[in-house]
Parts: structure tokens; sequence; C-alpha cells
């Protein structure tokens, strides 16, 4: 199939596409990997009248370490987080998700910024960015910034709280302490699908064994990536045995509200957020631990 007609902007800077941006309003659409972008288009899910392509526009295109954060410009490769070793260090759990996201080709063109402004909510990247409680700077047309918390701006499937002048500009990852152990699992029918539960977390033990403190959210289950809040606070103070972790699976049921599809009933996906749950905390414990390494 081929996209229906189209006027092709490439602007040389952000601020000349935010002028785009604000000049067309609803009738453009941001090119960026075009992962997600082309084949709509090409199946006529979306119409723009407008593509502005913002490929070249260097200054989006950076990791670096800021305060307690990782700041990743909007413009990154997926296959330039996959191999740093920045994220290694600092972030693990995102550099354990990355890896999960489509095949190598895809990750050779899709970028950080289009998946979080895409809002797909079994997207790895909006999971990971969930549970770390990070951060996404927008540019307005304006020249001023705002910086949006996940759940403010992850509104319902494929809609964010993004308006037709902005873009996403930068994504900030929180750093994970060394001492902390971190796990990212996922199912999906096969490996590059999308998938079909996904978890992240990361947790903290004291001397004893037992939980002081723990992210966890789940992406795939419901219209946008969910911190599993109960889970959270149930957990503190417990170390993870058989008993907790029955209880576990209980309150992830409780906390999500999948549909049936192709792919699984909304019973079976319940249930496999709740053993992923499980399986990324047995995980994540026993990094903290030091039995294995991060990734």
């Amino acid at each position: 199939m081929k996209p229906a007609v189209f006027q092709y902007i490439k602007p040389r800077n952000l601020q000349e596409a935010l002028q785009f941006l604000e000049e067309h309003g609803d009738d453009a659409k941001i090119l960026s990997g075009g992962q997600s972008l082309i084949p709509t288009m090409n199946m006529r899910l979306s119409t723009p009248k407008i593509v502005i392509d913002i490929t070249g526009i260097k200054e989006l295109n950076y990791i670096r370490k800021e305060n307690d954060y990782i700041a990743i410009g909007a413009l990154t490769k997926h296959k330039e987080v996959e191999n740093s070793h920045l994220i290694f260090e600092l972030c693990p759990v995102l550099y354990e998700a990355v890896p999960w996201i489509g095949h190598a080709q895809i990750r050779n063109r899709g970028t950080v910024g289009g998946s979080i402004a895409h809002g797909d909510p079994s997207a790895e990247l909006p999971c990971v960015l969930t549970a770390l409680r990070g951060e996404i700077v927008i540019a307005n047309a304006d020249g001023t910034e705002e910086v949006v918390a996940p759940e403010e701006f992850f509104l319902t499937y494929m809609l964010t709280s993004l308006q037709p002048d902005q873009i996403v500009k930068e994504i900030r990852f929180p750093i994970v302490s060394k001492e902390s152990g971190t796990a990212f699992v996922e199912i999906a029918r096969r490996h590059g699908d999308f998938g079909l539960a996904e978890v992240a977390c990361v947790v903290d033990l004291n001397d004893t064994g037992e939980f002081q403190h723990v992210q966890l959210a789940v992406g795939g289950v419901n219209p946008t990536p969910t911190v599993l809040e109960e889970v959270e606070e149930f957990l503190i103070g417990q170390e993870l045995i058989e008993e907790v972790e029955k209880q576990i699976m209980s309150l992830v049921e409780e906390s999500v509200d999948p549909e049936s599809d192709l792919h699984g009933t909304a019973e079976y996906r319940k249930e496999l957020a709740g053993t992923l749950t499980v399986r990324a905390l047995r995980k994540a414990v026993e990094r903290a631990k030091g039995g294995i390494l991060h990734v």
C-alpha cells in the first residue's frame, strides 16, 4: 500500500520545526525514525497533509548524565542506547529492555522520542520510564519547555498529552543505584513482536533480604503503562517467599484490565502480568543480592 499525497518539509533546527508545527497544526505529523508513522501512513490509518522530517536536527541526538538522571535526546536511535556504556552502568533496566524493541533493523532507525510520542502501551521504553518515574521534556512553539511525568503524558492507547504545536525534546531516565537490583521481562509471540505483557522493576533490599524500596510498572495490559502501586507498598518489609508471590499475583491481576484479542484472552493477559511480575522480582532480588550481573 502507499500513503496519501503529502507535502514534505525538512527543518534545519528545532525552532524551525516548531514553527512549521504551529503553522500547520493538525495537518502535520513529525517524522523522526519513521518506524511507527510510515506503516500507519501506508495503511492510510494516518493521512497527514504535511510531513515534517526532523531527522537532521543534530541537537536532539545525545545521551548524557545530568544530575541524578540520564538525559536522552529525542532523536537518539534505539541502537545508540543499546550500545551505550553509560546506560549499561547507570540504568541497567533500560539497557536490558532495549533489545526487546522490534528487530535490529528497527532499532537502527527508530528513535527514543518517537517511541515515547507514539504512546503504545505495549512499548518497552514507556514501561521503563513509568517504572523509574522518569520525565519527558516537551518543547513548545513559543520557545518555552515543560517537564511532564509519564502518568500525565500517556493518556490512553496511542494517545498522549502532546499538542499539535509541541515536540518531545528529551527523555530523562533516573540513575539506578549500583546496590539496586533491576529486571525487565517480556512475553511476545515471537521476538520482535509487540509484547503481550512486560514488567520493569527496581528493588532495594535491607541487610536481611527484605524489600525496602520497590519500583514496578507493567505494560501491554492496560491502556497506558501502569505503576503497580499496591504491589510496591505491599512488598515493603517483606521477603520474596512463596506466600508473598501468591499475594503479588493476586494484586497484579486486580490492578490490570486488559482486553481480549487474537493473541490472548483478558484472563490470560491478567495471569501473564502476575507471572511476569513475580519473575521480574525474582531476577531483580537475585541481582540485588549479587547473585548475577545486572544484564
